[in-house]
Order: C-alpha cells, then structure tokens, then sequence
C-alpha cells in the first residue's frame, strides 16, 4: 500500500494516519505533528478510487457501505499495519489509528473485527451504520470521537451509534463536539490529552 513513514524518536508509540475521502497519505501529517511531534508515522493511502478520489473502501452511496469490500479492505490494511511494523521496528500495540471521515471509518472497522491491540484510537468526523458481529473488550483503550452537531454527513444519531458501539465495548469514550465534517483546533487539543492518558 503507498504509504509514507516517518522515524519518531526511540521507542515513541507511532500514529496510524488514515485520511478522509478524495485526500492521500499528506493530508493529516500536519496533525500528527501537532498531536506529538516525537511519535513515529505511518500515513496510508487507502486503495479504493471512487470518481478518482481515494477511499479505504468501497460504498453504495452516502452512508451504505458495500459490507464484503469493507471486511476485505479491513483486512487488508491489518495485515499492511503488522507488515510495516516489521518492517520499520516499531510496536504495533503501541501505535494509535487517528483518521479523519472515510479513515475514522475503517479504523473503526479495523478495531471492532481485527486482532491488532490498539490502546488508543483518534477519530474525526467518524460514521459507522453498522452493528457490532463479534463484540470484543476494549476496556483497555482509550477512544476520542469529534463529532460535528450540525454534520452534512453524519447526523446526530449516527454520531450517537458510534458512541454506542464504542461504550458497549467497554472503551474509555472521550467525546467532542465541533460544528461541522471537520479538525479542529479544539479536537487536536482533546486527541493530545487522550495520548498523553494512555
């Protein structure tokens, strides 16, 4: 998967950048910096073009996700992670997804159904109409979710379900609340202190 890596100081967990639709593997670099500028990055380009614009997975249309393409897609970026912390040496249980939109997703997607461990994700402007098939323990992690009141794309009870996937999971839920499908200055600060907890 095309991706970038960056070195972050020795044994500094490393953020899992995935970016939102129609963006690439530069778009949330400016971010992780400002989350912690000591921390490894692996920024991933997700590999589905819709109208040639970058996704992590494919859709039927806003919100209706194609199911089996997610699980693959879902997959697919698990085993790139595991990979790729082979290849760079760095700790996969010590690394946290941050995504925004289409990555908040999928990352969503990657810590319901797959092995890796995380203990802590960031996710902006998340949507997930999905349930949960096989609830895990996530009692070890910490999540935020930056959710937009008034959100063209998610509505409030979609930003609702996704608390409730996560509350019924057992992860600390750190919830903020922005305008709009946005980052924040207020949800940088809210992922800073989420890091600096766990």
């Amino acid at each position: 998967m095309e991706h970038i890596f960056k070195q972050g100081k020795p044994n500094a967990p490393t953020f899992i950048l995935l970016h939102g639709t129609g963006g690439d593997e530069n778009d949330l670099i400016p971010l992780a910096s400002a989350l912690n500028a000591d921390y490894n990055v692996l920024s991933i380009r997700g590999e589905v073009s819709e109208n040639g614009m970058n996704r992590f997975f494919k859709r039927h249309g806003e919100g209706q996700y194609d199911v089996e393409d997610l699980k693959y897609r879902t997959t697919r970026l698990a085993n790139f992670i595991k990979e790729a912390a082979k290849e760079y040496d760095f700790d996969v249980e010590q690394s946290i997804p941050v995504g925004f939109s289409n990555g908040s997703n999928i990352a969503i997607s990657m810590i319901l159904n797959e092995s890796i461990s995380f203990k802590a994700a960031l996710l902006y402007a998340p949507l997930y109409p999905l349930d949960i098939m096989n609830e895990k323990d996530l009692s070890h992690m910490k999540v935020l979710l930056s959710m937009g009141e008034r959100d063209p794309i998610v509505t409030m009870e979609a930003s609702k379900h996704v608390i409730s996937l996560f509350k019924q999971t057992g992860a600390d839920v750190t919830e903020v609340w922005v305008n709009s499908h946005e980052l924040t200055q207020t949800g940088v600060i809210a992922g800073q202190k989420v890091i600096m907890q766990s």
